[in-house]
């Protein structure tokens, strides 16, 4: 049902040659470029800049794509959906973040879908740009997010608040104070997520409102997976800085210590993300119920 020529135009600029896109796609490379030329006409711009040595989408070519890629997970949802009816069986795509994928958030969904016979989760993470793009584009129910991006086609739903602490292992020096300083911090290895994360963006944020910089830290380290920086924290190869949620049950283990910053409230909401059309606010109600029941318990 899904316009052959869309998947062309997807097929296409995944591999960024009509050669290997028909090869992909089983058509003749004059039909796959046959295809190209009718989007193009029908749009009433090239979609590829085709100069020597240069294969990439132009402006007009990345709206296409956006579109390309919307229309087909919309179909896939579709889809779907028809399927889950005919089973009766309600399937949610969910989008968390790397800090989630550590805390409470992923046992809550667990035992939301084992204690509700025909539910089926499929948990998917990403960097938060890429799970609000993903959102957008309709290849996500629903997204864990830290914080909130202004947009006129999502709403929230607030499923708990976080902060940021600085993470130690139990050996660190520091360990057996009550908080840490910025200078104790500047004279530590620091082992940090990458720029692009926002447990990062947050830190830097606060940083700089106290008229301080990342450039003034030793940053010996930056890691994308959160496990794997609390992993390296515990051999004590270095400090971090972390949600608190990402870390309680390390802490409540003995596993590792976490520590206020002087002077740093980093607060933040973690919210579920979803399309204004989502119809399973039902759903979503219990999943935060679960989730709160989990937190009581820790």
């Amino acid at each position: 049902m899904l316009d052959a020529k869309l998947e062309t135009l997807l097929t296409v600029a995944e591999c960024k040659s009509f050669t290997k896109a028909a090869k992909i796609l089983s058509l003749t490379q004059p039909a796959v470029s046959h295809h190209i030329c009718q989007i193009e006409k029908e749009c009433g711009a090239a979609l590829f800049f085709r100069g020597k040595g240069e294969f990439k989408l132009t402006a007009e070519g990345e709206i296409a794509l956006t579109y390309a890629r919307r229309l087909k997970a919309l179909h896939q949802k579709m889809l779907l959906k028809i399927a889950d009816e005919q089973r009766r069986i309600s399937r949610f795509r969910i989008g968390i973040t790397h800090t989630s994928e550590n805390n409470t958030i992923t046992e809550a969904l667990a035992s939301y879908a084992k204690e509700n016979g025909g539910i089926s989760i499929m948990i998917i993470t990403k960097p938060i740009n890429i799970l609000y793009d993903m959102l957008e584009n309709y290849e996500l129910d629903i997204a864990i997010v830290e914080g909130k991006r202004l947009s006129s086609r999502l709403n929230y739903f607030m499923l708990d608040t976080d902060c940021l602490v600085c993470v130690l292992s139990n050996e660190n020096r520091l360990s057996k104070q009550s908080m840490v300083t910025i200078n104790e911090l500047k004279g530590e290895n620091m082992i940090l997520r990458l720029p692009s994360s926002a447990t990062r963006q947050l830190f830097e944020a606060s940083l700089l409102s106290m008229n301080e910089s990342i450039e003034n830290f030793n940053v010996t380290l930056e890691v994308d997976n959160v496990a794997t920086i609390k992993d390296l924290v515990r051999k004590d190869l270095g400090i971090s800085v972390l949600p608190k949620s990402a870390c309680m049950n390390d802490v409540n283990r003995g596993k590792l210590t976490v520590l206020p910053i002087e002077n740093l409230s980093m607060m933040r909401e973690m919210n579920i993300a979803y399309n204004k059309d989502f119809s399973h606010l039902d759903a979503l109600k219990d999943i935060v119920r679960y989730y709160q029941l989990l937190i009581k318990k820790l």
